[in-house]
C-alpha cells in the first residue's frame, strides 16, 4: 500500500506542474494533494506545520488564479466577453501543442471583445491584458508548484531509509 501511495502523490506532484499551465486542473491544490498522500505514508514523518503552511498557499493562489486575469483584465478595458474568449481559445489551443494555449488565449480573446464592441484597437488592448492576466497567473502557480515539488523531494530524501 505504501508503494502506493508512494506514486500516487508523485503523480499528484507532476499533475500539479502540469495543471499550472493547463487551466482545467488546479495546479498547486494538487501538488498539495501530493504531499498530503505522502505524509500519510506508514513510517514517513512530514510536520503538519509544512502541510498546513503549504495548503494555504495553495489556496490563496487558487482564489488569485481567478482574480489575477479579472484584475489585468479589466485595467486593459476587458469585457466579460473577452475572458470568456480567451478561456474558450486557452482550451481550444491545448490540442495545438506547444504554443496554442497561448495563440488560442490571445485569438479567443480578440474574437469575444470583437463580438462585443467591433473595435478592433480597443479588442488588441483587451486581449494583452487579458494574456497578461493569464501568463501572471500561470507563472505564479508553476512556480509555487515547483516549491512544493522540491517541499517533496527533500520530504521524500528525507525519509528514503523509512520508505524502503
Amino acid at each position: 500500500m505504501d508503494i502506493f501511495l508512494l506514486i500516487l502523490s508523485f503523480v499528484f506532484m507532476i499533475v500539479g506542474i502540469i495543471g499550472s499551465v493547463i487551466p482545467v486542473l488546479p495546479g498547486p491544490l494538487s501538488s498539495w494533494l501530493g504531499l498530503f498522500i505522502f505524509s500519510n505514508i506508514s513510517n514517513v514523518q512530514v510536520e503538519s506545520k509544512i502541510l498546513i503552511f503549504c495548503l494555504i498557499i495553495g489556496l490563496i493562489i487558487f482564489i488569485l488564479d481567478y482574480i489575477i486575469p479579472i484584475y489585468t483584465s479589466k485595467k486593459f478595458g476587458a469585457s466579460k466577453f473577452g475572458i470568456i474568449g480567451a478561456s474558450i481559445g486557452t482550451l481550444i489551443g491545448l490540442f495545438l501543442p506547444p504554443f496554442g494555449i497561448i495563440i488560442g488565449a490571445l485569438i479567443g480573446a480578440i474574437a469575444g471583445e470583437l463580438f462585443l464592441n467591433k473595435n478592433f484597437e480597443k479588442s488588441i488592448k483587451a486581449a494583452a491584458g487579458v494574456f497578461l492576466g493569464l501568463i501572471v497567473s500561470g507563472f505564479t502557480k508553476a512556480l509555487i508548484s515547483i516549491i512544493f515539488l522540491v517541499i517533496y523531494i527533500n520530504l521524500f530524501l528525507n525519509n528514503f531509509k523509512n520508505l524502503f
